[in-house]
């Protein structure tokens, strides 16, 4: 078997366990505003109002904690597997201080409420909601460091098989808490912060429970029999990962910020945009899932020292995400005038919605091409430079561009959400053309030796 064909083969065992992952926590949230809307417009409500505020926290200590899969990756691969314990030691306190931050930033959110002017009739519906959710937060934070090290183990199916039985735990748990089953109170929208909450618990034991038993894990099994503390390597890991964590943290707000933009054009504007966004956001998970695929992949190369293996992986990568970017983006064109009625019967909505899925259709291989450049350069452990890069390609390029053309004449007649997709465009391409480049520099750098001190390789890589 040719080395490419193995290279392709190990990018979709391991990327396709994360998708149907990724699919899994997406019906959560569907199955949360599902349940939630239908006891009242106002446990709806407050149920999107607190996952506007949560959402984004979560995804950005999901940033930052992926850190761990390249540093592990590349000790994996080296063969350093003494190491990998105290590493991934050092990802699971780093992911305890995170959760218990975002408990307490969860748990603090009143003033923050009143500043949004959220509507005082649901503002405590909101604050319970996020008050029950904010306990599981430090549960996330440790199913997320357990799923860095057994990506890095190049393990996967445990984050499908374990995202499936939250989905499992969570419909019943809704049920349960919201409608006051089994004795317990009614608590309406509220009862999902605390099914989230016991959802997230869930799974993190889970994976413990699976981690602790399963026998692909013996070569470098995480355990705390001998607990590591090493302020360094955590500091390493935190320096690799805030970057991380800020760049999804700036792709997530410019869309919020969108939103806020076109609000005053009226709701059927806001609807159109809502179902571009979220459709396309479904199809974003294929070619992220090859991109954490390929920080993997080439994380192992890089610990062997395999300065082709490192070539194959990146190339692989790039070739694979493209080929989707275009087959999503030729789908999207072909099928926009469908998509928008398995959200609304509105004509009006629907013709805006299949307008905008048009520009969707045209970024889609812009899109997936910066998001695997940007898993490859993770392998590499480079997440300084991307993140001022996507900084700039978003809120330098795409923003200004799409308010432009959005919401003013200066260079068009105003052209309204269609502007601002526009400027997602433009935005996407920037990020695409600015992460190849950078990706194209670190290709042509010279690999660390394998055979260097660890502390030798974590300067080296900084």
């Amino acid at each position: 078997m040719s080395l490419h064909r193995r290279e392709y083969l190990a990018q979709f065992r391991i990327a396709l366990p994360i998708l149907g992952g990724q699919l899994a926590q997406t019906a959560n949230g569907f199955v949360d505003t599902m349940m939630a809307g239908r006891v009242s417009a106002e446990d709806l409500a407050a149920v999107a109002v607190g996952a506007s505020i949560w959402v984004p926290l979560f995804l950005f200590m999901t940033g930052v904690l992926t850190s761990a899969t390249p540093i592990l990756s590349r000790h994996l691969g080296g063969e350093a597997y003494h190491r990998v314990n105290p590493l991934a030691q050092q990802g699971l306190w780093l992911g305890l201080g995170l959760g218990l931050l975002s408990m307490l930033i969860l748990r603090s959110m009143a003033p923050v409420l009143h500043l949004m002017d959220v509507d005082e009739a649901i503002r405590p519906l909101v604050q319970g909601y996020l008050d029950a959710l904010s306990w599981g937060m430090p549960g996330a934070a440790v199913l997320l460091a357990l799923r860095s090290y057994t990506e890095a183990m190049n393990h996967t199916r445990p984050v499908l098989l374990i995202s499936v039985a939250g989905l499992l735990i969570n419909i019943p748990a809704n049920y349960i808490l919201i409608h006051g089953k089994l004795g317990l109170p009614a608590l309406g929208g509220v009862g999902c912060g605390w099914a989230t909450s016991l959802v997230m618990w869930s799974m993190a034991l889970m994976m413990a429970g699976y981690i602790k038993r399963h026998p692909v894990y013996r070569p470098a099994r995480l355990t705390l029999g001998q607990r590591h503390w090493e302020p360094s390597s955590l500091a390493y890991m935190l320096r690799l990962g805030l970057p991380v964590g800020l760049s999804i943290f700036f792709e997530v707000s410019i869309f919020a910020v969108i939103a806020l933009l076109i609000s005053r054009l009226g709701p059927e504007i806001v609807a159109g945009h809502q179902i571009a966004l979220n459709f396309t956001s479904l199809i974003f998970m294929l070619p992220l899932s090859f991109a954490i695929a390929a920080t993997v992949r080439v994380g192992h190369a890089r610990g062997r020292g395999d300065r082709q293996g490192v070539g194959v992986a990146v190339r692989c990568s790039l070739i694979i995400t493209a080929a989707i970017g275009l087959l999503a983006g030729l789908a999207l064109v072909l099928t926009r005038a469908w998509i928008p009625h398995i959200y609304t019967d509105n004509g009006q909505v629907i013709a805006l919605a299949a307008h905008l899925l048009l520009f969707a259709g045209i970024y889609q291989v812009s899109d997936a091409i910066q998001v695997s450049a940007n898993g490859c350069l993770r392998g590499f452990e480079d997440t300084a430079w991307p993140m001022m890069m996507t900084l700039l390609a978003y809120w330098g390029v795409g923003l200004p561009i799409g308010y432009v053309l959005g919401l003013t004449d200066l260079w068009v007649p105003a052209m309204g959400p269609a502007g601002f997709w526009i400027g997602l465009v433009a935005g996407l391409t920037s990020a695409a053309i600015m992460l190849a480049l950078r990706l194209r520099w670190r290709l042509r750098q010279p690999l660390p030796a394998v055979a260097r001190r660890d502390e030798d390789a974590l300067e080296q890589a900084a």
